[in-house]
């Protein structure tokens, strides 16, 4: 077998814009996805059911469902209700970007949510009985104390996560956009290359997946570097 590279070099202008485009939709969908994130972990803390509740049914139906599945009911399910097409959400919600957008900030604000959430819970107590001796209001520990501890003991966990969802936005070629594997899907329709399309690809994930593990790897040893054993 012989691997064309000649169809790889001059396709590479499609691919890079392939990356640009991932990289937009991994970002936008981790930031929206954060954001969501946040109060709903604050809520599956909770030990009121009617705070709880709501939280925990939102992640068991997004995390029990696939991907897949939640970025069609999305992008096509919506779209069949007359009532959505004559409102004013249908010029976002007949945009590819915007759906797939939505449905990764959707799946990730889940995972995310239950993330925070389980640091919260390892959050050890005498931070807590501190915070109590400091006269700190609960929202005020929360913000100044808990919060901020639990988001830097979830980073090992979240890098996880962002590099999952690097892998997911692959799905967006399925809604027409043009992101690494759009790239690889036209560069296959078009010379019938399969192996060289998509492992050119593979490569591209490779590299970004490595340089998302290199920075959360800085992330880590700048804000946990406390917690490291300390050398005798």
């Amino acid at each position: 077998m012989i691997f064309d590279y000649n169809v790889v070099w001059e396709n590479l202008p499609l691919y890079f814009s392939g990356v640009l485009e991932t990289i937009k939709l991994l970002l936008l969908s981790l930031f929206f996805g954060l954001l969501a994130a946040l109060p709903l972990g604050l809520m599956r803390v909770s030990k009121r059911p009617l705070v709880n509740l709501p939280a925990w049914l939102y992640t068991y139906v997004i995390r029990g469902t696939p991907m897949l599945v939640q970025l069609f009911l999305i992008y096509y399910g919506l779209a069949q209700f007359a009532v959505v097409r004559e409102s004013i959400f249908w010029p976002w919600l007949s945009s590819a970007t915007f759906c797939a957008c939505l449905a990764f900030a959707i799946n990730t604000s889940a995972y995310t949510a239950e993330i925070v959430a389980g640091s919260l819970k390892a959050t050890p107590h005498g931070e807590i009985e501190a915070a109590r001796a400091m006269g700190m209001s609960r929202v005020k520990m929360y913000r100044r104390i808990l919060l901020p501890s639990a988001l830097r003991r979830a980073l090992p966990q979240y890098s996880n996560e962002v590099i999952m969802m690097l892998q997911t936005t692959s799905l967006a070629s399925i809604v027409t956009l043009i992101d690494i594997t759009g790239a690889a899907r036209t560069v296959n329709a078009q010379y019938y290359l399969p192996f060289e399309a998509y492992i050119t690809a593979g490569v591209f994930y490779l590299c970004l997946t490595f340089i998302l593990v290199r920075l959360f790897k800085l992330a880590e040893r700048r804000w946990l570097g406390y917690l490291a054993p300390r050398k005798g």
